[in-house]
């Protein structure tokens, strides 16, 4: 549709800029940097003109693919019925391509953190100034502090945490602290608990660590993991090192928790997010020029190293920076530095929606891609000037929602043109590939091989892969539950493929293959049963939802030799395309009416919940309780699955259109009882007709059919849009 110039518009390069934009690249990204103003607008123009038409065709192909599938459903039924017919359909109308020959990624400059490293990434909404601040400062956490905060100590008896502090807890934190140790750095016939002093001698060319046990002097079993030191004052800090992460020992008789130590171990401080994903996309809710300039000046902050922010807490107020490196001697006494912060990343969005923040000289509204594309990489230029973020000068983004190579590709190409309009080396910028859509999935070695120059990561999102299965099979049949569904085989050949062709696609010790989020921040005990899974397949790095979330799953890094585990995984045959398209399909007649109601109400006030953050708080991500009132971290990835689960569910008769609305109108209720606390909360269930969250949350399932891959940002950006529109008109 025409977009027709207004007042707030500017003319650059023929392009039609927001005035909030413009000044924003002009005044601010722009200032420092060795790119001239009209050269920049100028790039901005040839970009649009020159890959608008492509993204255009991408999409296309998308969705004459999407009908050719769910034609061969209609006239063959589920996949199971004719699996390889459906391989050769899907051979046939290229959504299935020839795989390259063996090749291994030639991507280099990148940062040890991505290329050597194993640990937690964290993913955090850019757009969010505090929460930013404190992902890039997760890089180090405390392991007590993690410990006596979470149910990985047990909250009951006499180990409740309580108001004050309790000395039985605390004791149970330096148990579990001195287990860690323990396996980490274990000492040659004593246990730490046994430690009665740890300190460093320093009266020769060479320092040594000196440990004193109840059993007289003792020492660590593997002395090169003694990596340095550092005194302030009375506090001594030694530095240890394992699986190439770092753990700083904290000595502090006078510390309130030090002097209750056997050997003062004041804390136990943990190497922990050593990446972290600041997001421009599903964790976010940017739907026009003001927002997306929020964003960009976040991101802006964090590349010059300037970013804060200002806020209450317990009624004090303080301000966040960033935190400085981390400075100690080495045992030869040369000085040695640690980076403070995690390694920035940024998720730009993907090929899908458009923008009216920039309009071509027609006055359609742009690739937001590519504009997130070429000004993400403008502010990026700062840190290129500092070396703070990246050492080896590389850009890092994260493209997600690519579907297959030629999209792969496209963003390849898109990362080159935006090269030369800055005048950067070609292959500055690096590409992470989410495999987070089937079609992507299903030709991972071809992505990864169209992005063998860029690639610095592969990461499943088994979310938004869930969702995309779906949408994609909507014509097969009834969808699983799901809980059903996370148990289905294909899940387990999706992700047991994307490390196997990693790692024949040689990413071992070049880049990283990552794994999905752990979804319950407050359910910590659970996360470190399971989540060593995500090392133990040979992923160098695993999404958590919090700081301390990732200092608890660094201690799995520790555990598990992630080079060692992805060695064994050499050569392991890959699961099969058979097992990949195996998802079957629902029998309704096998679920009670119960059954069906529980899934639907489910699913609805999970919508819900979410959405109605989204549209009336502009909130792209957050801990949304479920219907159990169990906090869950909620984005577009899991509304998008449940959203395409009832669209599902209707089009298939499993539940009628009344039922949907019906439901959706008694879990509106739930969801503001669940919220009733928040000040600022509009109730949805007093008049669902004019709530726009409502209608938002209604439109998701009721529409879900037609949404373009079943995503849910067409539809949330536009009754965002129309909040913000109905508060400026009050």
């Amino acid at each position: 549709m025409r977009r027709e110039p207004m007042s707030s518009y500017v003319t650059r390069a023929g392009l039609q800029v927001d005035e909030q934009l413009a000044s924003f690249v002009e005044h601010e990204a722009l200032n420092g940097i060795d790119v001239a103003s009209d050269s920049f607008w100028a790039g901005f123009a040839e970009l649009v003109a020159a890959y608008m038409p492509g993204n255009r065709e991408l999409l296309e192909i998308r969705d004459r693919m999407q009908n050719q599938i769910d034609d061969w459903h209609r006239d063959n039924g589920a996949v199971a019925q004719d699996p390889s017919g459906y391989q050769s359909f899907l051979r046939e109308i290229k959504y299935l391509e020839d795989e390259p020959d063996d090749f291994a990624i030639e991507t280099e400059n990148l940062d040890p953190e991505i290329a050597s490293l194993c640990g937690p990434q964290l993913v955090v909404p850019v757009s969010n100034a505090r929460y930013a601040l404190n992902a890039a400062n997760a890089r180090w956490g405390s392991l007590y502090d993690a410990l006596y905060g979470t149910d990985v100590i047990s909250r009951d008896g006499d180990l409740a945490p309580g108001h004050a502090y309790n000395a039985k807890r605390g004791a149970e934190v330096f148990a579990r602290a001195g287990h860690f140790l323990d396996e980490a750095f274990p000492l040659l016939g004593v246990k730490h608990w046994a430690v009665t002093s740890y300190g460093v001698d320093t009266s020769d060319d060479v320092a040594k660590l000196v440990i004193e046990s109840q059993d007289g002097p003792a020492r660590l079993a593997y002395g090169d993991a003694f990596a340095g030191y550092s005194r302030d004052g009375d506090v001594l800090r030694i530095l240890l090192r394992h699986h190439g992460l770092h753990v700083e020992l904290v000595i502090d008789a006078n510390h309130h928790v030090g002097k209750d130590h056997p050997a003062h171990l004041a804390d136990v401080v943990i190497e922990s997010a050593l990446t972290t994903i600041q997001d421009c996309e599903d964790s976010v809710a940017a739907v026009d020029a003001e927002d997306k300039v929020g964003v960009y000046r976040n991101w802006l902050g964090l590349m010059k190293g300037d970013l804060a922010d200002t806020f209450k807490k317990d009624g004090k107020s303080v301000t966040r920076t960033l935190n400085a490196d981390r400075e100690y001697a080495a045992p030869d006494g040369a000085p040695l530095t640690l980076k403070g912060r995690a390694l920035l990343l940024v998720r730009n969005v993907g090929h899908l929606m458009t923008t009216d923040a920039v309009c071509d000289a027609e006055g359609q509204p742009i690739g937001e891609g590519l504009m997130d594309a070429l000004i993400t990489a403008l502010c990026a230029m700062h840190d290129l000037k500092r070396s703070a973020n990246s050492t080896t000068g590389s850009i890092y983004i994260v493209k997600p929602k690519m579907h297959g190579p030629t999209e792969v590709l496209f963003a390849c190409n898109v990362f080159g043109e935006v090269e030369k309009i800055l005048g950067l080396a070609h292959n500055t910028i690096k590409i992470g590939i989410m495999d987070e859509e089937r079609r992507t999935s299903a030709n991972l070695k071809a992505c990864i091989h169209a992005a063998r120059e860029r690639v610095f990561f592969i990461n499943t999102g088994f979310l938004d892969r869930t969702g995309d299965e779906i949408h994609t099979s909507m014509e097969a049949g009834p969808v699983l539950l799901k809980d059903q569904i996370k148990a289905e085989r294909w899940i387990g050949a999706y992700e047991d493929r994307n490390v196997t062709i990693g790692i024949a696609c040689g990413l071992s010790g070049r880049a990283q293959i990552g794994k999905g989020m752990w979804a319950r921040p407050d359910d910590m005990a659970a996360m470190m049963e399971q989540k060593i899974g995500h090392p133990k397949s040979g992923a160098n790095c695993a999404w958590v939802p919090s700081p301390t979330a990732g200092t608890l799953h660094a201690l799995h890094y520790h555990q598990i030799d992630v080079f060692d585990a992805q060695k064994r995984r050499h050569n392991e045959p890959i699961p099969s395309l058979d097992d990949l398209f195996s998802m079957p399909v629902l029998d309704p007649a096998t679920l009670s009416d119960e059954q069906i109601q529980r899934e639907l109400e489910n699913n609805a006030q999970g919508i819900l919940g979410y959405v109605v953050r989204w549209v009336d708080a502009g909130v792209g991500c957050s801990k949304v309780p479920d219907i159990n009132d169990v906090g869950l971290m909620e984005d577009r990835a899991t509304c998008r699955i449940s959203s395409q689960a009832i669209a599902n569910w209707l089009w298939h008769g499993v539940v009628t259109q009344d039922e949907v609305v019906a439901t959706f109108a008694r879990m509106a209720k739930v969801v503001d009882e669940q919220n009733k606390s928040d000040p600022s909360y509009q109730a949805m269930s007093s008049d669902p007709e004019h709530s726009i969250a409502f209608q938002a949350a209604l439109a998701l399932a009721l529409e879900g059919t037609e949404q373009p891959s079943g995503y849910t940002e067409p539809l949330l950006h536009a009754k965002r849009a129309e909040k913000k529109a109905e508060g400026q008109n009050r």
